[in-house]
C-alpha cells in the first residue's frame, strides 16, 4: 500500500512544502518534513480538515462525491453519464476490491475531473478505507508537547527557555530548539567549527549558536528535573497527622580492640529472641532489637572508614551514635577519629565505656580524656551520657538500652507510612545466584514486593525483600533494614533510594542520570587545592581551610601546627583536622578527601599507593623540608599571591638491595628500578619508612661496570649518593627534577 510524500500533497496543492509541515503539525499529524510519508487516515483527515477551515483548491473537490454522505446524490445523477461497456471498464480499474454494484454508481463522479491518472490513483485509495473524521492524537500530542520548551516569567514577560544538557550531538540540538539541522551546521561553519550531523558540540558552542538564532537557552539541572519528576510521584507536603513514632537508627563506632563486636553480639543475645539469633545479621551489616516493648535498629559498621566513607557521599542515615572505648585503654587515636565524624555527621553521641570488668579497669580516666574533645559526663556537670558496660558479663546492657531510648524520645523521630517508601542503600554488592544484592534502611513510607524504585542510575520492580532475621517479607515499615533483590545492577553505597509510582518513571530517572553522570560529577564541589584557593575564597565559597599535617617527628608537627593556625582571620579560619607523626597514610587521604582538606607533608613522602589514592580522590598533596616555605605557601594562597615558579617531576624510584663500600667513593646502593626511571642528571632523595633523611644529587650510575645515562624501570644498577653513605637496605631512592613553570 503506497504512501503519500508531504513535498506530492504540497505540489498538489501549490502551497510551501514548511507552510504544510506546519499546517499538518498544528492538526497534530506527526510529521517532521517535506519527505515524511502520510498515512491513508492521515491524508484523508487531513482533506476534511483543510477544507473545512474555508481553503478549497480543485483537488480537494473531487475527494467530495467519493465521502459517504453524498452517496444519496450520486445516485440520481449517475444515468445520465454512466455509458455501457467504457463505464463499466473504468469503475471496475478504479474500484479495486469494492463490490461491483457500489462502484458502478460510484465511479462516474471520478473520471470527468481532468487531473487524469495520478488524482484517480489518490482518489481510489481513499476508497480502500473509510475512516470517521475524528482521529485520537492525544498520545502523539503529549509526546510532542514533552519534547522541550519549558516557560518561564522574565521581567513580565514569558520567554521560552530550553534546557539543554553540557553536551550533545548537532542533530539533538537542532530538534530541541526547532531549528533545521542544516542551519546549524552553516552557523558553526561561520565560526570555524567543521562539524556533522552526529559530532557532539559542547553548552558554549551551543549557547553561541542559540543566541545568533534568537533562542534562549540554559543549563540543564539532571537534579532538579529529577526531584521535579519526583516531586509529581510522592507527597511533598506531609499530612503530620499521618506521622507515627519510628524505631531509632543506632550506629556503633569505636577501636577495633575495644570491644565494639563484643558488645554489638552481647545486644543481639539480650535483645533478640534465642531463635532469631544467627549470623545473617552481619551479612547484611543491619539489625534489629526489641527493649522495653520498642524496637532499636543498629548499624554495624566495619570501622570509622566506612562511616568516613558513608559521610563522604552525603548520607546521614544514623539517629544517635554509640562510641565504644575501652576503660583499660582510654581514648585512642582511631576513637579521636570516630568523635570528629559523629560531630561533622551532626548526631548525638551516647558513650559505651566497655570493659568494666577488668581489674585495671578506670572509667574515671576515660571520662577525663573525653573532656578533651567536648564531650564531658553528665554527672560532671556536662551533656554526654556515658554508660559503664561490659559485654563479657552484659552488665549495664540493659542501661544502655534504656539511654538509646531516652535521647530518641527527646528527638521525636517520627515518619509517615502510608507514602511512597524512600531510603538509604547501606550496602549493595552483586551475587551470583541472586544478581545485585541491596541492603537498604527505609527512611519513610512502606516497601512492597512489586514497588517500582530506583537508586542513583540503578532502577527496577523489587522481586523479593529479606528481613534481618533471613526470612521473606511483603513489606517493610520506616526504620526497618531490608535486604531487596530486583535492580538492574548495583547502586552505589550511601545513595538514596526512591519507590516510584511505575517502571517508566523509574527508568527515566535512571537514564536520565546516567546520561548527565558527567554533569553530575562536574557538579559536584570541586576538591581544595593551594592553587585556586585564592579564587574560591574571594567567590565566598570557602570559609574553612581543612589541613591534615604529617611529620617526620612530633615537635615539628606541633610547630607546623600552631603556625599555620595562627594563619586564620576574620574571613578564613584554618582548621588542622588531624595532626601526626609517620608517613602520609591512605587513611589520612580519605580523611582529607571527606573534608575536602589539604594535606602538608613536612619530612615525609607519600608512597604509591596513596599518591594513586590521592590521584583518584583529588586530593591535594603539598610536601615540604622547610617549614617556612610551608607557611609560606598557605598565607600566600590565602592571599591570592601564590605563583610557583618551579615544579617537582618526580622520574622514577629504585630499592635499595644492597650496599658496597667503595675505597674514595664511599657507599654504592646496588638497586632495582621499580617505577619510572633513574637519570644521571637527576636530583636523588633517599626515604626510608616513608620518611626523607636526604636530599642531594646523584654522584653516579652504573650498570655493571659501565657508566650509564639512565636507567629503566625493570632494570638493576647502581647509585651513588653525593655526600652522603648512610644507605641502608630496603631505603628507597627517588630521582626527581625541578622544571620550571611559566606565570600566567
Amino acid at each position: 500500500m503506497s504512501k503519500s510524500r508531504v513535498y506530492d500533497l504540497a505540489k498538489e496543492l501549490n502551497i510551501n512544502s514548511k507552510e504544510l509541515v506546519v499546517i499538518l503539525q498544528s492538526m497534530d499529524i506527526p510529521v517532521k518534513n517535506h519527505m515524511s510519508a502520510l498515512t491513508e487516515q492521515q491524508e484523508k483527515y487531513f482533506r476534511n480538515n483543510f477544507k473545512q477551515d474555508g481553503v478549497a483548491v480543485a483537488a480537494k473537490e473531487e475527494e467530495k462525491p467519493i465521502e459517504k454522505k453524498v452517496a444519496p446524490a450520486e445516485k440520481k445523477e449517475a444515468p445520465k453519464t454512466s455509458g455501457k461497456g467504457p463505464v463499466k471498464k473504468t469503475t471496475g480499474n478504479a474500484s479495486g476490491s469494492t463490490p461491483a454494484a457500489t462502484t458502478e454508481k460510484k465511479a462516474p463522479s471520478g473520471p470527468p475531473k481532468k487531473d487524469g491518472k495520478r488524482d484517480n490513483r489518490k482518489t481510489n485509495k481513499k476508497k480502500r478505507v473509510i475512516t470517521p473524521v475524528a482521529i485520537d492524537n492525544s498520545k502523539k500530542e503529549k509526546k510532542s508537547r514533552a519534547i522541550y520548551k519549558k516557560k518561564r516569567q522574565d521581567d513580565g514577560t514569558e520567554v521560552d527557555i530550553i534546557p539543554i544538557p553540557t553536551s550533545l550531538t548537532v542533530g539533538d540540538f537542532a530538534a530541541k530548539i526547532n531549528v533545521p539541522s542544516t542551519e546549524i551546521i552553516k552557523k558553526l561553519i561561520g565560526l570555524g567549527i567543521m562539524a556533522s550531523i552526529n559530532q557532539e558540540i559542547d553548552y558554549e558552542t551551543a549557547e553561541v549558536v542559540a543566541t545568533e538564532l534568537d533562542v534562549v537557552i540554559e543549563l540543564e539541572d539532571v537534579e532538579e528535573e529529577v526531584a521535579e519528576i519526583l516531586s509529581q510521584v510522592e507527597d511533598v507536603e506531609e499530612d503530620e497527622s499521618k506521622k507515627i513514632h519510628r524505631a531509632p537508627v543506632i550506629t556503633v563506632m569505636g577501636h577495633v580492640d575495644h570491644g565494639k563486636t563484643s558488645l554489638l553480639d552481647a545486644i543481639r543475645k539480650t535483645g533478640v529472641a534465642e531463635k532469631e539469633a544467627g549470623g545473617i545479621t552481619q551479612h547484611i551489616g543491619a539489625y534489629t532489637v526489641k527493649a522495653n516493648g520498642e524496637n532499636i535498629t543498629f548499624i554495624d559498621t566495619p570501622g570509622h572508614e566506612a562511616f568516613t566513607a558513608m559521610r563522604y557521599r552525603g548520607a546521614s542515615i544514623t539517629d544517635i551514635a554509640v562510641l565504644v572505648v575501652a576503660a583499660d585503654d582510654g581514648v585512642m587515636p582511631q576513637t579521636v577519629e570516630a568523635i570528629n565524624h559523629a560531630k561533622a555527621a551532626k548526631v548525638p553521641i551516647i558513650v559505651a565505656i566497655n570493659k568494666i570488668d577488668k581489674p585495671e579497669a578506670n572509667p574515671d580516666r576515660v571520662k577525663q580524656e573525653l573532656t578533651e574533645y567536648n564531650l564531658v559526663a553528665e554527672e560532671w556537670g556536662g551533656d554526654t551520657i556515658c554508660v559503664p558496660v561490659s559485654a563479657k558479663t552484659q552488665e549495664g546492657l540493659d542501661t544502655l538500652l534504656e539511654m538509646i531510648l531516652l535521647v530518641s524520645e527527646v528527638q521525636e523521630l517520627k515518619a509517615n507510612p502510608d507514602r511512597l517508601a524512600k531510603g538509604t542503600v547501606l550496602e549493595a554488592k552483586l551475587d551470583k545466584g541472586r544478581g545485585p544484592v541491596s541492603t537498604v534502611l527505609i527512611n519513610a513510607g512502606t516497601l512492597k514486593v512489586g514497588d517500582p524504585v530506583v537508586s542513583g542510575i540503578a532502577y527496577g520492580k523489587i522481586r523479593a525483600m529479606i528481613n534481618d532475621k533471613g526470612k521473606k517479607v511483603k513489606t517493610a515499615g520506616p526504620s526497618t533494614p531490608v535486604e531487596i533483590l530486583g535492580l538492574n545492577e548495583v547502586p552505589e553505597a550511601g545513595e538514596e533510594f526512591y519507590a516510584v509510582t511505575d517502571d517508566k518513571t523509574a527508568r527515566q530517572i535512571a537514564e536520565k542520570r546516567k546520561s548527565y553522570i558527567k554533569d553530575q560529577r562536574v557538579k559536584k564541589s570541586a576538591p581544595l587545592s593551594l592553587d585556586d584557593l585564592y579564587n574560591q575564597i574571594k567567590q565566598g565559597e570557602v570559609q574553612d581551610i581543612n589541613i591534615i599535617i604529617k611529620g617526620d617527628v612530633q615537635g615539628s608537627v606541633e610547630a607546623l601546627r600552631q603556625s599555620l593556625e595562627k594563619l586564620s582571620n576574620e574571613e578564613v579560619r584554618v582548621n588542622i583536622i588531624h595532626a601526626g607523626a609517620g608517613g602520609i597514610s591512605e587513611s589520612d587521604v580519605m580523611l582529607a578527601a571527606a573534608s575536602n582538606g589539604i594535606i602538608i607533608g613536612f619530612n615525609v613522602r607519600p608512597n604509591n599507593n596513596v599518591t594513586a589514592a590521592a590521584e583518584r580522590e583529588s586530593v591535594d598533596i603539598r610536601l615540604y623540608r622547610v617549614i617556612y616555605d610551608a607557611i609560606e605557601s598557605i598565607e600566600k594562597a590565602m592571599k591570592g599571591m601564590l605563583a610557583p615558579e618551579f615544579k617537582e617531576v618526580v622520574l622514577g624510584t629504585a630499592e635499595v638491595r644492597q650496599t658496597f663500600k667503595v675505597p674514595n667513593a664511599g657507599t654504592i646502593a646496588g638497586c632495582y628500578v621499580t617505577n619510572g626511571k633513574i637519570s644521571r642528571n637527576s636530583s636523588i632523595r633517599v626515604i626510608r619508612d616513608d620518611v626523607v633523611i636526604f636530599e642531594g644529587k646523584l654522584d653516579s650510575l652504573k650498570r655493571f661496570k659501565d657508566d650509564a645515562k639512565e636507567v629503566a624501570q625493570g632494570y638493576e644498577c647502581g647509585i651513588g649518593v653525593e655526600r652522603f653513605n648512610d644507605i641502608k637496605e630496603g631505603d628507597i631512592l627517588e630521582a626527581f627534577t625541578m622544571e620550571e613553570v611559566a606565570r600566567t
